[in-house]
């Protein structure tokens, strides 16, 4: 079975968050789809794993940061590669608070939404969640899986729905150059040396962090 089929499906790069008490929280998400327009409503995929995950279910609302192309990098590497269990992911991000929730300033745009239902697989849960607010920042182009994958050279993080693990030898098929991979966030350094004062552009890591493919 040739589970990179499921690459051609549409999906977008979103920041979703809510809060636990009076703490912002949030992770990155891609399967965001919209289910019906009246009542505008959404459905959003968030792994079991990730503490946002049980801080929706408690506070019963969720918001949904659209980034776009040109989005900082940083911004994935903060919210996708850390956990908010026991790290301020906002310490360095630039947001705003729009109906008690934290909406990142550098996207599109946000939705500020209530959780309706919600429904349980294996390992994610899948939020309905309806609309109550929501507001453009931008008419640049939204980023989609494929442009951080295939562009911004970023891996999703292994809680994403869209994960999939890949091998060394698959990663460096028909490549005859040199390169280096970062062993926290995926991203792939392409040179015959890696600078020593190298960081990652996706999650910030020093060179000391990446591994060379051969």
């Amino acid at each position: 079975m040739d589970k990179k089929v499921l690459r051609n499906l549409s999906y977008g790069v979103y920041v979703v968050t809510s809060k636990d008490d009076d703490r912002n929280v949030g992770c990155i998400a891609n399967s965001i789809m919209q289910v019906t327009s009246n009542p505008m409503t959404v459905a959003v995929s968030i792994n079991h794993d990730n503490y946002t995950n049980s801080c929706i279910k408690k506070s019963e609302k969720l918001a949904i940061s659209i980034l776009k192309e040109d989005s900082d990098a940083k911004i994935i590497g903060e919210f996708g590669f850390k956990t908010s269990r026991d790290t301020d992911k906002f310490e360095n991000i630039s947001y705003s608070m729009v109906d008690d929730l934290a909406v990142i300033d550098d996207s599109c745009g946000y939705l500020i939404c209530e959780v309706i239902d919600k429904m349980e697989t294996d390992i994610h849960t899948v939020f309905l969640a309806k609309i109550t607010n929501a507001d453009g920042y931008t008419t640049n182009n939204p980023m989609t899986y494929k442009y951080y994958h295939e562009k911004l050279k970023g891996t999703s993080p292994k809680n994403a729905p869209t994960y999939q693990e890949e091998s060394k030898a698959e990663d460096v098929s028909e490549k005859k150059v040199q390169r280096w991979r970062c062993k926290v966030c995926g991203y792939i350094y392409e040179g015959e040396e890696l600078p020593s004062d190298f960081i990652c552009p996706i999650c910030g890591q020093p060179a000391s962090e990446f591994e060379r493919m051969d």
